[in-house]
């Protein structure tokens, strides 16, 4: 039996599936990851410092000009469309099997797909507020905006996107140990499973079937049920939702 017809016995026979998904989901939408050869993290020349300074709570601090700058030049790409695993698992929740999605990219394209109950645990570029009155504004203002973005009391406009040196949403992160401790299946797909805490979200699976689909290995496919070497898309668009 193939890997994809596995995928498939395993979903048919789960009425209670969540996805867990990291920066590998939408790359196929082409949005680059962060750790791979083409990923954010290699695109020191033009900043001249990592990424994970520039995109620091301390950095966007002290330097806050520098932080839109690159903030609008690497994280955001406002043209990107879902790609055939977003469409999936959009299909897979309308079928009644999907819980949940639980995300941590900020990109909102689960939602664009027609997914309904999504979990962003890093936040989302489509969520700005600001940090005086707390008033909302979408994307489109920060892109317009010319150096910091500011709000009509004068404060700063700041994405709802978590940065390094910056707690995870408590809220968020327990809705999301309630779906996967309840899950009878957790598909893992796109993320290697080293960011924490994020990562350590899988530890709270007690079902049956733990499946990874990553192009490459993961600390955790010794204990998985079901290893996929490939794209997440490419996977997902395989499998036949009744």
């Amino acid at each position: 039996m193939s890997k994809i017809q596995q995928l498939q016995e395993i979903i048919d026979n789960s009425d209670n599936i969540v996805f867990f998904g990291g920066a590998g989901v939408s790359t196929e939408s082409g949005i680059p990851d962060f750790r791979s050869e083409s990923g954010i993290f290699k695109s020191l020349e033009k900043y001249g410092d990592t990424p994970e300074n520039l995109i620091s709570h301390s950095y966007y601090m002290d330097h806050t000009e520098e932080f839109f700058e690159y903030y609008k030049d690497t994280l955001v790409f406002n043209d990107a469309e879902p790609n055939a695993a977003h469409l999936k698992l959009a299909e897979l929740e309308k079928s009644g099997k999907l819980k949940a999605v639980i995300t941590q990219n900020i990109d909102g394209l689960h939602q664009k797909a027609g997914s309904k109950e999504v979990l962003e645990l890093h936040g989302s570029v489509h969520r700005n507020y600001c940090q005086i009155c707390n008033k909302s504004y979408d994307l489109d203002y920060i892109l317009e905006s010319d150096g910091i973005p500011r709000c009509d009391c004068g404060g700063i406009v700041k994405p709802d996107v978590v940065l390094y040196e910056e707690p995870l949403n408590n809220a968020v992160l327990n809705f999301s140990v309630d779906y996967i401790s309840q899950a009878d299946t957790l598909i893992i797909g796109g993320t290697s499973l080293v960011v924490y805490p994020a990562a350590g979200l899988i530890n709270y699976f007690n079902g049956k079937n733990l499946v990874l689909i990553n192009k490459s290995e993961t600390p955790y496919d010794n204990i998985a049920s079901l290893v996929v070497n490939d794209a997440i898309g490419k996977t997902l668009s395989q499998i036949k939702v009744e």
